[in-house]
């Protein structure tokens, strides 16, 4: 079977590290036969140095959907040209702080001690202009007003809003992380998630299980605390089958 985990606030909890007890999870899950596939907001880039190099080589999903790393290849989709135009105009016009990403460089204008900027790895990336990123992947918005989110419903762009972080992330129309699983070919899976950008996952998941109290948890079939995370994990691996194609022992609750 395959297993989706988002990364932050799902299995990382500090922006840089994930828990030794969950790592060790996460390969028992491994070697139990299932596939494990890291989905999260962060570009590759980003999401690289915090999983176990174990698992560098296998699926990620990157950018809420925008990126997809299969085995050492990163494929990307980007805003169209006339897209981006629309957007550039709306960050000037607002005079707003954003963090654009590239195929694996960023443009970032925002408060160097936001939790986001903060998770960058930029030991093997360069902050660039905005205008020399092309082609640009994603789009994240801090602290956008009314008049920003009531343009944004005029310009084909898919919108994540995280609350916590008062921000959006911008992709282009129809990219989410259901979407980037599907084009790695995986059609069925278990997923652990948190946040607004995981509701597809729940949506479309065999089974789902939401760490935290936020409001997405109600698309899940479960929801555990941030400690109960590599114990949960543990008591899935005997109740799905490895073989996707086999429904016959797949979690009923």
């Amino acid at each position: 079977m395959n297993f989706v985990f988002d990364l932050d606030g799902t299995l990382c909890f500090d922006g840089k590290s994930i828990d030794r007890e969950i790592i060790d999870a996460l390969q028992e899950l491994k070697l139990a036969g299932h596939q494990v596939i890291f989905a999260s907001a962060r570009p590759i880039r980003d999401l690289v140095p915090v999983i176990p190099k174990s698992f560098h080589e296998g699926l990620l999903v990157g950018g809420n959907g925008t990126f997809t790393y299969d085995h050492g290849q990163i494929q990307v989709i980007h805003f169209e040209q006339q897209i981006l135009d629309k957007l550039i105009k709306l960050i000037y016009q607002h005079q707003l702080k954003y963090l654009a990403d590239g195929q694996w460089n960023y443009a970032f204008t925002g408060n160097v001690a936001h939790p986001i900027y903060r998770n960058i790895d930029k030991t093997n990336s360069t902050n660039i202009s905005l205008e020399q990123l092309l082609p640009v992947c994603k789009l994240v918005l801090f602290q956008p007003n009314k008049e920003v989110l009531e343009a944004l419903q005029a310009i084909p762009v898919t919108v994540t809003h995280y609350k916590t972080e008062h921000a959006i992330d911008i992709s282009p129309l129809g990219i989410n992380k259901v979407r980037g699983l599907h084009m790695l070919n995986i059609q069925q899976f278990i997923a652990f998630g948190n946040d607004s950008n995981d509701q597809c996952l729940f949506e479309h998941a065999v089974h789902s299980v939401c760490v935290g109290n936020n409001d997405v948890k109600r698309y899940a079939k479960e929801n555990i605390e941030r400690a109960d995370v590599a114990g949960k994990i543990r008591a899935l691996i005997g109740k799905c089958c490895v073989d996707e194609g086999d429904t016959s022992k797949l979690i009923k609750n």
